[in-house]
């Protein structure tokens, strides 16, 4: 197994054992395909390229009771919402038994107490982010029946909750800092139906993207949001995420025609028809995009699809500076051609790259293309934009036509974290998440360039230079206090960069726990004051994923 290989399995596997342990238990009755010629039905039977590698150290998810069921977290007993402390302080309260058993007549076998699997559902995989406590009782409801049942539970016990997608979320989303009942989303992961002519497609929240884009190739369409490996489209839709190819699609707002969310009391609530577009009444839709689990827990997605391009070209070419990179995607984007990705790397993520993958790129900050179109149009956009870096001191433009050759290409991107851990193995990341208006970016990169390259800590720049939108991936060590408070520093120095810039703390990963403390700053305190009543409107008992998003100070 190649370096690369172990490190994205250290990551992956904890969380994605289970989905593959269950996978038997939920073979879902196939989704409803509709087209102008027939209404047939059809099933997925895709799996994540990774999948088969993950089979090993099941845990056993028969409950039983424990008389201490939030157990601290290995002994840490320290923290802050700060994202430099170690583990992000909770309140911890002894869990219902009558709740329990509650839970045990809805979930019946899809229900656990075992200590290792709440351990990691507590712990975030890809990130260094910490709570005192962990959840209670994880729970794998099948339907949005049960989760409505075990919500309104919750709601009457006034019990936490935390929903859990794919795992893949860097900010703490998925802490559970109070304890309480943990919804593990991912038995729901049908496709309900595909409406070909429509271009949409009605999910549950636990298929993940790759998985949903392997079931729709044969009907050449797909999804064109591509955040990390093994994210959900729940999850996707409670972060507002996007990717690399936001840049030509839009990000999770302009992607989800509608929703169904379950409130905190229970109820069920469509958020609008399958109509590309409405003026009736609020968008709900849009409340409930990047409100991170603390409104509603969503059940069902409708998506806006796109066709798959007839042609594509790869294009990778490489500069002297950030900043002359960062001038490149900017030109590019003012010049009119239509690209779907252009992707920045530094020179110490491409040695981070090498080194996972054996490769022998040059270690010099890369710009990455990619065209679509016809073959023509595609081609001829490569002409124009080699042309522009040719004249922004850049050099070695290749392209690529050849399909594995362009997935090759993407796939060191895609893999581009678990790079930087295959590069220091024993340390974690913290990962800057600001974007700022396109005209700044070159400015922005390069002074944040300057302060990382100074720092004692091994940091990296990748950046989804189309959009504005740029990550620093900052090793450390969150033992060390020094090495945390350095991380912290950097992460603060970019953050207000971006924000004296008109920009924003996080233009995807979202806020969670590790960036709350920027809100106020970004959003101000009146803006603050306005989503916390929203939140007390629809979760009065504050059940609904607490201690995220908003600021705990914040009050009305």
């Amino acid at each position: 197994m190649s370096n690369f290989s172990s490190w994205f399995f250290r990551l992956r596997s904890s969380s994605s054992k289970f989905f593959h342990r269950y996978r038997t238990l939920h073979n879902k009755y196939a989704p409803t395909v509709f087209n102008n010629d027939s209404t047939r039905n059809a099933r997925s039977t895709s799996l994540l390229p990774f999948a088969l590698a993950l089979s090993a150290g099941s845990l056993a998810l028969h409950p039983h009771f424990s008389p201490s069921f939030c157990d601290s977290d290995r002994g840490v007993n320290v923290g802050g919402k700060g994202s430099t402390q170690y583990v992000v302080k909770g309140s911890q309260k002894e869990f219902p038994r009558e709740l329990l058993e509650e839970l045990k007549i809805i979930c019946q076998d899809n229900i656990s107490v075992d200590y290792d699997e709440r351990y990691i559902h507590g712990k975030p995989q890809n990130s260094f982010h910490k709570a005192v406590n962990i959840p209670d009782v994880i729970v794998y409801p099948r339907s949005e029946e049960e989760v409505s049942k075990v919500v309104n539970l919750c709601n009457i016990h006034k019990v936490p909750i935390v929903p859990y997608g794919g795992a893949t979320s860097i900010e703490g989303h998925t802490l559970s800092p109070h304890g309480g009942v943990c919804i593990d989303m991912s038995l729901m992961k049908t496709v309900k139906a595909l409406h070909v002519d429509d271009m949409d497609v009605v999910v549950e929240p636990g298929i993940g993207w790759m998985e949903l884009n392997e079931y729709l190739e044969p009907y050449g369409l797909f999804f064109p949001l591509d955040p990390g490996p093994g994210a959900s489209i729940g999850g996707m839709c409670a972060t507002r995420c996007s990717g690399s190819l936001a840049v030509r699609y839009g990000t999770m707002r302009d992607n989800v025609i509608s929703l169904k969310v379950v409130l905190a009391n229970g109820d069920i609530v469509k958020t609008a028809s399958r109509a590309r577009k409405s003026a009736a009444g609020y968008d709900l839709t849009r409340l409930m995009i990047g409100s991170e689990g603390t409104l509603g827990l969503i059940t069902e997605v409708t998506l806006r699809l796109q066709k798959i391009p007839q042609h594509s070209v790869v294009a990778m070419c490489n500069f002297p500076s950030v900043k002359d990179a960062a001038d490149v995607a900017i030109a590019t984007m003012r010049s009119g051609v239509q690209v779907s990705r252009v992707e920045l790397l530094d020179e110490v993520q491409v040695k981070a790259i090498n080194i996972a993958n054996g490769k022998n790129l040059p270690e010099c900050p890369t710009l990455m293309f990619e065209f679509i179109g016809t073959e023509a149009y595609a081609r001829e956009q490569t002409q124009i934009v080699r042309k522009i870096v040719s004249e922004h001191n850049g050099s070695d433009f290749v392209f690529a036509e050849e399909p594995e050759a362009k997935k090759e290409l993407w796939k060191v991107r895609k893999e581009a974290l678990w790079a930087c851990f295959a590069m220091e193995p024993d340390l974690e990341a913290m990962i800057s998440d600001v974007c700022v208006p396109l005209s700044h970016l070159g400015d922005l990169i390069s002074r944040s360039k300057k302060e990382l390259d100074a720092s004692p800590l091994v940091c990296t720049v990748i950046a989804h230079a189309g959009d504005g939108n740029f990550h620093t991936v900052i090793l450390f060590d969150p033992s060390q206090e020094e090495q945390r408070r350095e991380a912290e520093r950097l992460n603060q120095f970019m953050v207000h960069a971006a924000l004296s810039l008109e920009g924003t703390c996080t233009g995807e990963h979202g806020v969670g726990t590790g960036k709350m403390k920027y809100l106020e700053e970004e959003l101000g305190v009146e803006a603050l004051r306005t989503m916390k009543k929203i939140k007390s409107v629809l979760d009065p008992n504050n059940i609904m994923n607490p201690g995220k998003l908003i600021p705990p100070h914040v009050c009305f």
